[in-house]
């Protein structure tokens, strides 16, 4: 006996479906069948295909690295690759610096101060060494002990030098047995470091040299600081002072001046513009450097006033003192030209003593 369902389901569909009714639901289930699983084969394969590359190239530069770092691992290890060792030079470089040779610049044809330039063409590199330290090289004393007292053997220069020496900064140097003793307050007014400052302050308008800081000296310039004591003494009042000097086989200032812990370096003042920017000093100082400064019409009064910042005072120091208004004070204020503030210069002359001719140019 057939059920109320299934009658229903005759009336409906008739007493047989046809074939091509059941044709097409066995079509549509196979259709559907077909697009479900396309959409998850293709779902798949573009998971699987974006990842493999990615982790497959991860995974190739990580082996790369790892065997570039066994191979130079390998290679510091053997020690096929170390730098080579630079030995020591000679003994006869014991103070050799590069670049500078004086006796072959001469040989050269160089001069008027020109063969105490660096020229490295002249002397060439040569083999590469290091220099070594003086026979018996202390370290220097901490400052500012160090500024008073440094070891002898650290620089080069012997007892005849030191006692042939009549500069007023040389004779303010005291020999002991395996130490050299600066002393700026030695009893002598007249060639004491603080005394001459003093002199220098008040011939500018100030009471004493610890008022230097208030009229606007702070950096200072020591042309052929000879040992710096100059420097050393102008550092304790807390001003800058930076030596120059050329170069010097033996008895260098500025290695002196480097030992006592000061600011140096070799530069030659006659031949070429030194190193450093305008308007770069307030003081510039010479105290027996050397310099014929109304030589090569003026160039290098030139170079002292490109230095000085405007209202800044270049201090000469001459061992003989001249009459006032000679040729060459003359001379000397007919060129200088302030050319920062744009107001000529004038000199004035100060006989101290009757030992030491102070000349301080100064702007108005």
């Amino acid at each position: 006996m057939r059920s109320p369902w299934c009658n229903k389901l005759s009336v409906i569909l008739g007493r047989g479906p046809p074939l091509s009714w059941l044709l097409l639901c066995f079509l549509s289930i196979v259709a559907l069948i077909a697009v479900l699983g396309s959409s998850t084969s293709n779902t798949l394969d573009f998971v699987t295909s974006s990842s493999k590359p990615n982790i497959y190239s991860s995974y190739r530069r990580l082996k790369e690295q790892a065997a570039v770092d066994y191979l130079e691992l390998r290679t510091l290890s053997l020690g096929t690759t170390r730098p080579k060792e630079l030995d020591l030079c000679g003994k006869e470089r014991e103070n050799f610096v590069p670049c500078y040779n004086v006796s072959a610049n001469l040989l050269a044809g160089f001069k008027e101060g020109e063969e105490f330039d660096r020229h490295c063409g002249m002397s060439g590199l040569g083999d590469r060494c290091l220099v070594r330290p003086p026979k018996d090289y202390k370290i220097p004393l901490r400052w500012p002990a160090g500024r008073d007292v440094i070891w002898s053997a650290n620089v080069k220069i012997t007892k005849d030098q030191f006692l042939s020496s009549g500069s007023m900064t040389k004779r303010l140097m005291l020999l002991e047995e395996n130490q050299i003793a600066f002393h700026s307050e030695d009893g002598l007014v007249f060639d004491g470091v603080k005394d001459y400052s003093r002199q220098i302050a008040e011939m500018i308008g100030l009471g004493t040299d610890s008022e230097f800081l208030q009229a606007g000296v702070q950096s200072v310039l020591d042309v052929g600081c000879g040992f710096g004591s100059f420097g050393a003494h102008l550092v304790s009042l807390k001003l800058m002072a930076v030596c120059v000097a050329v170069y010097e086989a033996t008895g260098s200032q500025v290695q002196l001046a480097l030992e006592r812990g000061l600011p140096a370096m070799i530069g030659n003042f006659i031949s070429r513009q030194l190193p450093y920017p305008s308007l770069s000093f307030d003081m510039v100082h010479c105290a027996q450097c050397g310099i014929i400064w109304d030589q090569k019409e003026g160039i290098f009064l030139i170079e002292a006033d490109r230095l000085l910042k405007p209202g800044g005072y270049f201090v000469l120091t001459s061992p003989e003192s001249k009459p006032r208004g000679s040729s060459s004070s003359r001379k000397n204020k007919s060129l200088l030209k302030n050319r920062s503030s744009g107001s000529q210069l004038s000199s004035a002359e100060l006989e101290v003593h009757g030992k030491y001719c102070f000349k301080i140019i100064f702007s108005q």
